[in-house]
């Protein structure tokens, strides 16, 4: 859980101050998050798997971590994560190398987490 939990810690602080510096923005960007995110045709686990393919593929540690532990809740397996970034390191070649393994790393660390 370290690497989840240094990101997580190196956003806290900034993000709350943006916050409130925006709080309409990040209130409509929340709204827009639920409503995307929500159970539908497509069920809350593969869109996780989606964000977190793009996420790899934008680079974002955090992004990575928020839907890593995403996917985890959502009960998404571990091989449903490598077949994910599978497709992610064919649609980004060495770059998906590189975020996939951290994609996957971080899911684990999200899945530990539960446990606990």
């Amino acid at each position: 859980m370290q690497h989840n939990d240094e990101v997580r810690a190196e956003l806290r602080q900034p993000a709350l101050d943006l916050r409130a510096m925006i709080p309409d923005v990040l209130k409509g960007y929340s709204a827009l998050s639920k409503a995307a995110m929500a159970d539908g045709e497509l069920g809350v686990g593969l869109k996780e798997l989606v964000a977190l393919s793009i996420a790899v593929t934008r680079e974002c540690d955090g992004c990575v971590v928020s839907h890593a532990r995403g996917a985890a809740r959502a009960g998404v397996t571990r091989q449903q994560v490598a077949e994910a970034m599978g497709v992610a390191i064919m649609m980004n070649g060495g770059p998906g190398t590189v975020w996939g393994p951290r994609a996957l790393r971080a899911f684990d660390e999200a899945v530990a987490a539960r446990a606990d």
